[in-house]
């Protein structure tokens, strides 16, 4: 089910209207990630923000499958967003794209129902990387490199706020309460 917003409020202080949800949701249903191999200037990487133990930061690229209203990604369980998670499912994604600056906060949890893992692993193949599903995670020959070995689980981040910041004409700047 794809989630719309509770509410909107315009961040921009120049007088642009708010950007309709509709069109955020559009660019993000076409796609967060590109293909491996296709960097430069026109691939879009999505950034994983999570909290430390100590507080600090930690920030990471990751693919990113959104479907749904939701982000997808995954991780292998030594890493530390992984570790992370674990302690604290408080996460932010962001995302530069041609029409719009992206950001997602929410809370993620790990899948692992073989039905959802298996529908996830077909949206990502359509990114280039074809998982297969077993015991709960994703399996493959190769990942990012930041992934760690196999198995890589999955995650759901779901939205509490999005923001989208217009990087084309009529620009401005919104703010999306789910």
């Amino acid at each position: 089910m794809v989630s719309i917003p509770a509410n909107d409020r315009n961040l921009d202080g120049y007088g642009t209207p708010v950007i309709e949800w509709s069109r955020v949701q559009q660019r993000l249903d076409q796609g967060i990630s590109q293909a491996p191999g296709t960097g430069g200037p026109g691939r879009h990487t999505p950034w994983l923000a999570t909290t430390n133990p100590d507080g600090r930061p930690h920030v990471v690229p990751v693919g990113i499958v959104w479907t749904d209203g939701k982000a997808y990604f995954t991780s292998g369980p030594g890493t530390r967003k992984s570790k992370n998670l674990a302690s604290d499912p408080h996460c932010t994604v962001t995302v530069a794209t041609e029409q719009f600056d992206i950001v997602i906060e929410g809370q993620a949890s790990r899948v692992t129902d073989d039905a959802t893992l298996g529908r996830l692993a077909e949206l990502f193949s359509f990114e280039g990387w074809e998982p297969t599903v077993r015991e709960g995670a994703f399996y493959h020959e190769f990942s990012a490199p930041s992934a760690g070995p196999p198995p890589w689980y999955l995650y759901e981040l779901v939205p509490d706020t999005v923001f989208a910041f217009g990087t084309a004409e009529p620009f401005g700047a919104t703010r999306f309460d789910f």
